[in-house]
C-alpha cells in the first residue's frame, strides 16, 4: 500500500523563534526514533495540514527530509486552540523489521435487526484496539460487524472481531464493543422533585505550546483524536528542541 507523502528540510530556527516560521507558513516538527537522532525540522504548512489531516490512526507516512525518506508514525500534533491551525508535529522513525504496538480505531458497521426491528437500542463500547504487528502489515482500521446483533441482549466482543494473522491482539478478549440493551422507559414526571444539586466546577489545565508571545494556546489536535494520533512501540521521545 502507498503512504502518504511528506517533504521536510532541517531546521536552526528553535524556541521562541518558531512563532517567524509559522509566519512564514512553515509547520516546526521534529523526528526521532530507536537509534535515530533527534532532528528539528520544518516543512511547508499547508501541504502538511493538507496531508496529516488525511491521516487515519497509525497510518505509515513518508517523510522526506533533504532527500532521505523515512518510514514514520505520526506521533504528536498540537494545534492553535483559537484559530485551529497546526502548531507542531512529532514523527517517530519506525524501524520496519520489528514489531511496533500501536492502537487502532474500532468502525462499527453494519446494522443490527435488534435495534432496526425490535426498538433495541445500541450501547457502545470501547473505540479502539490495541494491537502488535510488523509495521508493513500494519491497517486502518478495525469492522466490528452489528449484523451479528440479532436479539435484544447480544453483543459484540473483542473476539468477535477479525484481524488478519499477522497481527497480535492485546486488548482482552472480553472487552465490550457494542451491546444491544431495551430502551429506558420514560421518567414519572408527574410528581414535581425538589432537589438542591451542587455543582462542581473543574478548571482544566491547557497545553501549552513552545512558542512567540501572543500565539494562541497549543491543544491536541482532533484525532491524536481518539485515535489520532497513534501511539508507536513503548518508546519515550527524547527531549528535543521544538
Amino acid at each position: 500500500m502507498e503512504h502518504p507523502k511528506l517533504a521536510a528540510t532541517k531546521r536552526t530556527v528553535t524556541g521562541k523563534q518558531v512563532g517567524q516560521l509559522r509566519r512564514a507558513g512553515k509547520l516546526p516538527a521534529v523526528i526521532y526514533g530507536k537509534g535515530v537522532q533527534p532532528l528539528a525540522i520544518e516543512m511547508d504548512a499547508h501541504e502538511a495540514s493538507r496531508v496529516i489531516r488525511k491521516v487515519h490512526g497509525a497510518q505509515l507516512l513518508d517523510l522526506t527530509v533533504d532527500g532521505q525518506t523515512h518510514n514514520v508514525l505520526l506521533q504528536d500534533l498540537q494545534r492553535d486552540s483559537i484559530k485551529g491551525h497546526f502548531l507542531h508535529a512529532d514523527f517517530y522513525v519506525v524501524d520496519m523489521t520489528q514489531p511496533i504496538r500501536v492502537r487502532l480505531p474500532i468502525h462499527l458497521v453494519g446494522t443490527s435487526y435488534a435495534v432496526t426491528s425490535l426498538s433495541g437500542v445500541l450501547v457502545h463500547g470501547i473505540t479502539e484496539l490495541a494491537i502488535e504487528c510488523l509495521p508493513g502489515d500494519l491497517i486502518l482500521a478495525v469492522d466490528g460487524d452489528l449484523g451479528a446483533l440479532k436479539e435484544i441482549g447480544q453483543a459484540l466482543h473483542v473476539r468477535d472481531l477479525y484481524l488478519p494473522k499477522t497481527i497480535k491482539v492485546l486488548s482482552d478478549p472480553d472487552e465490550l464493543v457494542g451491546r444491544v440493551t431495551y430502551q429506558a422507559k420514560e421518567e414519572d414526571l408527574s410528581t414535581p422533585i425538589t432537589t438542591t444539586a451542587e455543582v462542581e466546577v473543574i478548571e482544566k489545565g491547557k497545553i501549552e505550546e513552545e512558542g512567540e508571545e501572543g500565539e494562541g494556546g497549543a491543544a491536541p489536535a482532533k484525532g491524536a483524536a481518539k485515535t489520532p494520533v497513534a501511539k508507536a512501540p513503548a518508546a519515550k521521545a527524547p527531549a528535543a528542541k521544538k
